[in-house]
């Protein structure tokens, strides 16, 4: 099994109820992922999260399961190798 670094770019709606649900998200991670940065902009519009899984599908899953309601998330597979400060 591979693990990759899956980046979740999101536009957020609604501010609290994301990160609410977010932290439930965090309490439900599939077995094998790990939550490795959590980070909004200042004024909450924007939100990056980084999470190690197997598959992009199964972060976009969980993800949208507790949050997707207040933000729209873009995800993509982080160039590891060529990163620079990249949580391993």
């Amino acid at each position: 099994m591979t693990i990759v670094h899956v980046l979740a770019v999101s536009t957020v709606s609604d501010n609290s109820r994301f990160w609410s649900g977010l932290k439930k998200a965090h309490a439900a991670l599939p077995k094998g992922a790990k939550w490795k940065v959590a980070v909004a902009s200042r004024d909450g519009a924007k939100a990056i999260n980084i999470i190690t899984h197997d598959s992009i599908d199964g972060v976009r899953e969980f993800f949208e399961t507790h949050a997707g309601a207040y933000a729209t998330t873009e995800y993509f597979e982080a160039d590891a190798a060529n990163a620079v400060g990249l949580p391993r």
